[in-house]
């Protein structure tokens, strides 16, 4: 399939009158006809060319293709409902400048095309070209305010205990492999015996229910691996076999749940993992341990008392303060969508956001963030680099005497940098000052004097050291002010007040799950899952766009009536 690129056509005539009569009067024109109309051609060809080969028969136009895709997520639709509304409905035919009689396309060219755009790389064009439309026309600009915030993505996949997934990564490499070259499965393996263990998938209704019986039986699992992979890597075997995802995926599986150790006869007695805690080898830490052999990416993670096998994503939102009942002068646009595993902490994505934004020459003046965001390197650093004032609570001092709110906590002590000294608030100057690294951090050490510790009158309200002495450390002191200054504002009731913008975004987050169905993923693989979120993140811009081009509110929530009368009773 080739593509070269040309200008959309222009609304066909016919249709052009078909949807001003329809829509005459106080009628508001639907959402694709307003976008033709007001953005013209969104998504040009060209923009999506390096996916696609220049020789060829001639393909349908990407760029109408990635329109279709954007207006799919609106509408909340699948493949095959998308590809109707080409054929059938007339607004959609206006904005992609199609005939009444042009017959659109086969439902599968939009998964061939989400293909294309992942291979190369392209998950984020639509999102791309969108805002810098936007911004063409002044309805997104750099500095103001931003604000950003997470929630979790379920996987595309059956949540698998371990009994379950060792068995599951066995079938699946077995299906791989019939698939990819039955002759060698059926020569090596005695298919009748394996077909009737791992013919029908693994779950838990089919699992015997005492625990002698499943320990026993993820032992089979596990030997049944190996044979696989003993035989696999054989000298007569072909070696690409070797190399299928499946296959791989297998490997990872059993060095993550079991060991292997020299036993009785010279045979390898194979054992499950356990935690080390309980007194077993130990399990590999969250972020690398697999949960299904389908797809890779996909990582269980806890949040409080959420728990899920799946992603985070991180949406990042335009926000302007205004009064009740004002149209605002620009609408919330969002600018920036992340997608990772779902044990990636928050602080390990903002520099990624902050370079995302930067590249799109969108950064904000102030980032409105929650807790888990910020750390006393990102609040100096995001300053220095980008230019952008982190708005966002601060963790207080987690000493015991800031918890207690009694006694001396470490921001009463008075720190002389020049000097590299700290005074106590009994007057008394540290006896050390150690420069060392903490967790592959940079920190100073201050300690006092045991002999200035122990007769002190104050001791009991500052130090419960078994040393008798006091002990603080201290971020550089350029974090450590930085800090200091935050913990300090956050205490003010204006700080609050500016602060309560940040819970729009929630709204934002809301609308993503409810509107799109961004919830559970509707692909594998953290790349198209990416590609979903962009795509989303425009439709919902283009939502925005509608309802604040037509003045109405963009979203109102609803109460049953129990709840209405939870908030009456409230006020």
């Amino acid at each position: 399939m080739s593509v070269q690129p040309q200008p959309w056509p222009e609304p066909d005539p016919q249709i052009a009158a078909a949807v001003r009569a329809m829509y005459r009067g106080r009628r508001e024109p639907p959402l694709a006809v307003q976008v033709r109309d007001r953005l013209g051609e969104l998504f040009p060809d060209a923009a999506f060319a390096d996916a696609f080969g220049r020789v060829g028969k001639p393909g349908w136009s990407p760029g109408r293709l990635a329109l279709v895709t954007v207006l799919q997520k609106a509408a909340n639709l699948t493949d095959r409902q998308a590809a109707d509304e080409v054929r059938e409905n007339l607004s959609w035919k206006y904005a992609l400048g199609l005939t009444l009689d042009d017959p659109g396309f086969d439902h599968s060219v939009l998964s061939e095309f989400r293909t294309r755009v992942v291979e190369h790389a392209l998950e984020e064009r639509v999102l791309d070209l969108l805002l810098e439309r936007l911004q063409a026309v002044d309805l997104v600009q750099a500095g103001g305010a931003q604000r950003t915030d997470s929630t979790h993505i379920v996987a595309a996949v059956r949540d698998l205990n371990r009994l379950e997934l060792v068995g599951e990564s066995v079938r699946a490499a077995l299906n791989a492999l019939s698939a990819a070259c039955p002759d060698w499965v059926d020569q090596v393996l005695v298919v009748e015996d394996w077909s009737r263990r791992y013919a029908d998938r693994i779950d838990t209704w089919r699992l015997p229910s005492s625990k002698g019986k499943q320990d026993e039986l993820a032992l089979h699992y596990a030997m049944d691996g190996y044979t696989l992979l003993e035989a696999l890597y054989a000298p007569a075997s072909p070696a690409w076999l070797r190399e299928l995802p499946t296959v791989q995926s297998l490997r990872i599986v059993l060095v993550q749940n079991y060991t292997r150790a020299p036993g009785k006869g010279g045979r390898l007695r194979i054992q499950r993992r356990e935690r080390a805690e309980d007194g077993g080898d130990g399990l590999p830490p969250g972020p690398i341990r697999l949960a299904s052999p389908y797809d890779t990416d996909t990582r269980w993670s806890a949040k409080r008392d959420l728990f899920w096998n799946g992603f985070k994503l991180h949406v990042s939102e335009t926000c302007h303060p205004q009064a009740d009942g004002d149209r605002p002068a620009r609408p919330n646009i969002i600018t920036n969508v992340a997608t990772t595993a779902s044990t990636l902490p928050d602080t390990k994505t903002l520099e990624p956001i902050h370079q995302a934004l930067e590249r799109r020459r969108l950064l904000p003046a102030r980032h409105y963030l929650d807790s888990g965001y910020p750390s006393a390197e990102l609040i100096v650093g995001s300053v220095k680099t980008y230019g952008v004032a982190l708005i966002t609570p601060v963790l207080l001092d987690t000493f015991r005497q800031a918890k207690a709110q009694e006694g001396f906590a470490a921001h009463d002590f008075t720190i002389d940098w020049d000097n590299h000294q700290a005074v106590c608030p009994a007057g008394k100057t540290s006896a050390t000052w150690t420069p060392n690294i903490q967790n592959g951090v940079t920190k100073t050490v201050v300690s006092f004097a045991a002999l200035d510790c122990i007769p002190c009158p104050f001791k009991d309200r500052c130090t419960s050291s078994r040393k008798n002495r006091r002990q603080l450390s201290l971020y550089p002191r350029e974090l450590t002010e930085s800090v200091k200054e935050a913990r300090t504002r956050q205490q003010s009731k204006g700080w609050n007040k500016e602060y309560a913008l940040r819970a729009g975004v929630e709204g934002t987050i809301r609308q993503a799950t409810h509107t799109t169905g961004l919830r559970r993923a509707r692909y594998r693989g953290l790349a198209k899952i990416h590609l979903d979120h962009t795509t989303s993140a425009t439709a919902l811009n283009l939502i925005r766009l509608h309802a604040w081009w037509n003045g109405h509110p963009l979203d109102r929530a609803s109460h049953s009536h129990l709840a209405r009368l939870q908030l009456a009773l409230t006020a």
